[in-house]
């Protein structure tokens, strides 16, 4: 017997869920939660504001701090660190962020020099870019995208992260996630990283919802402060449609039943991100339109992202 389910504003043919099936909501939902305060941290110790061009912008540690302190358009102050562009020497902002950059990973500062520019977020403005690597330990905002996608079985794809990884390697991931790249809109980041990490064409993802936000992450690294937005588009893809990794950064793509993503996530075999994203959408797998899940709020301290 069948029936179907509305979840995210698709409609899915699955059999009839079993009491085995509605049991796990509730355990499910409980680690959801656990992992949500994982995402909702202060800064890290002795990290101050950071302005840039005089907006608000992120949360610098104290080793960047340290290591900018002689760098042209680096203004340091009790309170906060602010970035500008200069008249003498005469720097643009851009270049004045290229140059903060390089003196961090000189510095020993960054992780994973990624040679990719991010835009630099204020207030809700976009003052300029900066490489990826150094968003981190200036504890700037960042945007990432997801793209879940569902056999017509009503199994999900992920993906394995490949061994080179400079984070996480060999974890699961949701079968398509990514940066914005500077100057890109969220949707083409969408197309772009599908393609790139699971060989989709956009008519292979037609019929997806619109990206919704899950949820903005705080969340201390090693490296900085990681101050994200995850957003997360669904769809089901055509049964001919095998995905297919294009830019070595997978070295696996499965599709499993939704209870093998279940005990995945049980064994931390999903990065944190991943798994909040697949744990959403397991929910309103389970429990149709009443799963709806809150975006929660920043920490107290963490204030000066709010964008």
């Amino acid at each position: 017997m069948y029936r179907s389910v509305l979840t995210c504003g698709l409609t899915y043919n699955c059999a009839m869920k079993s009491a085995f099936d509605l049991s796990l909501i509730p355990a499910i939902d409980k680690r959801y939660q656990q992992l949500i305060k994982r995402t909702q941290q202060l800064p890290p110790r002795g990290s101050r504001p950071l302005t840039v061009s005089g907006r608000v912008a992120g949360w610098i540690t104290a080793r960047a701090t340290q290591v900018l302190s002689e760098v042209p358009g680096v203004e340091i102050s009790a309170e906060a660190v602010h970035i500008t562009n200069t008249a003498a020497p005469c720097l643009s902002l851009n270049k004045v962020l290229e140059n903060v950059a390089r003196v961090l990973n000189e510095g020993g500062c960054v992780r994973g020099w990624r040679n990719e520019l991010l835009d630099v977020m204020g207030e809700g403005q976009r003052l300029g870019v900066i490489e990826r690597a150094a968003l981190r330990p200036l504890g700037l905002l960042t945007t990432a995208v997801h793209f879940n996608a569902w056999t017509p079985e009503g199994h999900l794809w992920i993906a394995r992260r490949a061994p080179t990884k400079s984070t996480n390697p060999n974890m699961w991931d949701t079968l398509v996630g990514g940066l914005t790249a500077a100057g890109e809109s969220r949707e083409d980041s969408l197309l772009r990283e599908s393609n790139e990490e699971a060989g989709l064409r956009p008519a292979d993802m037609a019929a997806r919802t619109p990206l919704r936000t899950i949820l903005r992450m705080h969340r201390r690294l090693p490296e900085g402060y990681q101050v994200e937005n995850v957003l997360v588009s669904e769809g089901v893809l055509d049964a001919a449609v095998v995905p297919h990794n294009l830019d070595g950064e997978v070295s696996e793509i499965r599709a499993v039943p939704l209870e093998q993503a279940w005990e995945l996530a049980c064994a931390d075999e999903f990065t944190l991100e991943a798994e909040l994203v697949v744990l959403d959408c397991l929910l309103k797998r389970l429990d149709g339109p009443r799963a709806t899940r809150s975006v929660p709020a920043a920490p107290q301290a963490a204030s000066p992202q709010a964008r």
